[in-house]
């Protein structure tokens, strides 16, 4: 069982790239625990800036920063850094084209019992809208490590969502490539399609699983990066196995359901079933608790995928 959570890969792989890319900086508002940056801070001290707790100032130091040939990365709350800090990173990082890597850290309903107000179920829909922004979520441990280097070397603004916690393997190890903006097949299936991204990939697996056992196929995909998002591998599913079910730990409008259903009406239209949070205040609570409440679980997936195989 991983005990390692995604923000603390994040600090680590950081942590030995700096020391042969001293452009490389952290930023944190207030955040630097939570983040889980203290090494960081602690072993490049002239590398790292503290903010406080002001959203906005730590977006628009970072593209000043980006301006100058620093490599940021921002570390903040993600519901604070997708919603108080919005017009900066229109602004200040996608329009101005900056360098900026925004790190939303316990995103999704990662503060469990401090409800809407800390909630970030909203992120992915307003950062999707504007131009020039990278929109990635990585499922694990693994990934997150990958995702980090692909970053150091990325050119352009991106938004990163990780949750809080540790979570379930979704990957043996990190030997395999990661591209920015490239989904990847995590098992192969003719009869129905089940598309995650970031904690939902490893219970869409699960599902596949539970489908094994009825004797369907069932393939999965773990979008990582919704934007740019991989067209090609959303319309071969569509065209291969006639039926798509999208899971994530976000609102039903404006994540990746909606995503995946721009690409499949505009080209090969076939049933499809968004999961996720529905249109009110997601319910406080431990991250599992929500997901129950809300059917985001591998029984669930289960029979969603047997009723759209009917169809």
């Amino acid at each position: 069982m991983n005990n390692i959570p995604n923000r603390q890969v994040i600090c680590e792989t950081l942590l030995e790239l700096a020391k042969d890319d001293r452009d490389i900086m952290v930023l944190a508002s207030d955040s630097r625990g939570s983040a889980a940056m203290a090494p960081f801070a602690k072993a490049f001290p002239k590398q790292f800036v503290e903010v406080g707790i002001a959203e906005q100032n730590i977006v628009g130091m970072s593209a000043g920063l980006a301006h100058s040939g620093k490599k940021p990365f921002v570390t903040s709350p993600a519901c604070f850094l997708s919603m108080r800090s919005i017009e900066q990173v229109k602004v200040d990082v996608a329009y101005s084209q900056t360098n900026v890597k925004l790190i939303g850290i316990s995103g999704g309903v990662s503060y469990g019992a401090l409800g809407m107000s800390h909630h970030s179920v909203q992120d992915i829909a307003v950062a999707r809208a504007i131009p020039g922004l990278a929109i990635i979520l990585p499922s694990d441990r693994h990934e997150t490590k990958k995702m980090t280097e692909a970053l150091v070397k990325y050119d352009g603004g991106a938004y990163v969502r990780i949750g809080r916690n540790a979570v379930e393997d979704v990957y043996d190890s990190d030997d395999y490539p990661f591209e920015i903006g490239k989904a990847v097949t995590m098992r192969e299936g003719q009869d129905v399609t089940i598309i995650g991204v970031g904690e939902t990939v490893r219970v869409a697996l699960d599902a596949a699983d539970r489908l094994m056992e009825e004797g369907i196929t069932c393939r999965v995909i773990n979008m990582h990066t919704i934007k740019p998002l991989d067209d090609a591998a959303i319309i071969a599913a569509a065209k291969e196995t006639g039926g798509i079910i999208t899971v994530e730990e976000h609102s039903i409008y404006g994540g990746l359901g909606a995503a995946v259903a721009e690409v499949v009406v505009q080209n090969h239209p076939v049933p499809m079933k968004v999961i996720g949070i529905p249109d009110e205040p997601a319910i406080a609570g431990k991250t599992a608790e929500v997901f129950r409440h809300y059917g985001i679980t591998s029984e669930n997936l289960k029979q969603v995928a047997l009723e759209l195989i009917k169809k």
